[in-house]
């Protein structure tokens, strides 16, 4: 893969293309932004959220962020207007959010976001999952996941890229002792199997775009933690992302 990395480059940014990403305030978007700008692939992005970042943390390419209210998310459907690529990464806890605010968040924000922007002509739409998303699971979390993945595949992307981390390791700005506990004890972990249960952010914001440069004859394409850091490596010894 890494062999045809210039050219797919190249001819990638030839096509001019305009993506969005939504959820770009959380840890695994603000490092997608990062690697985006490191990459000046998008001839334009559009950031969805709820609320703006401060300006002088975005710069590069043409950016623009706009605030949204994602309970009446179709009275913003405009945001998404000819962004021919997606990124997702909205997510929430049931520990921050409650059951009910998870679901909201983790499924019915995913299917509306995905849904208005099918309709405004996004063709590649990726999705931050999770490792072990299963529908049939009788983990609400993973089964939570594994649903909306499904669901996706009802609005006909061209493409539809799904990754499933596993446990993100960074360093989380927004107070979450537990996880901040857990990532403590798995760092010896992921010294010595980085592919097994964690996932850097980095390396997973680098999985996604090198992956949508990449041409693909699948409509629909699941990406499970070990295919991710495979995926970040890439182009590694052509300049690609690092």
């Amino acid at each position: 893969m890494a062999s045809n990395y210039e050219d797919n480059v190249a001819e990638f940014k030839e096509r001019k293309h305009k993506a969005f990403v939504v959820g770009y305030t959380g840890e695994s978007g603000k490092e997608l932004v990062k690697q985006i700008q490191a990459a000046d692939i998008f001839e334009k992005v559009v950031l969805i959220g709820r609320r703006e970042v401060p300006p002088e943390n975005i710069s590069g390419v043409d950016y623009e962020q706009k605030v949204v209210d994602f309970d009446n998310l179709e009275q913003h459907a405009e945001v998404f207007n000819d962004c021919d690529i997606g990124f997702c990464c909205l997510g929430t806890t049931k520990a921050k959010s409650g059951a009910a605010g998870f679901l909201k968040v983790d499924y019915d924000y995913i299917l509306s976001v995905g849904q208005i922007a099918k309709s405004k002509g996004c063709k590649h739409f990726s999705l931050v999952s999770s490792q072990g998303a299963d529908k049939e699971s009788s983990m609400f979390y993973l089964k939570t996941k594994g649903q909306v993945e499904e669901a996706l595949k009802n609005h006909q992307f061209q493409r539809l890229s799904v990754y499933r981390p596993g446990v993100l390791m960074c360093n989380r700005q927004e107070s979450r002792p537990g996880e901040a506990i857990a990532r403590l004890f798995l760092k010896p972990v992921a010294a010595l199997f980085p592919t097994a249960i964690t996932t850097p952010v980095e390396t997973l914001a680098k999985a996604m775009i090198n992956n949508v440069m990449m041409k693909s004859e699948k409509t629909y394409e699941i990406y499970e933690n070990k295919a991710i850091h495979e995926l970040a490596k890439v182009g590694k010894d052509k300049g690609g992302c690092k």
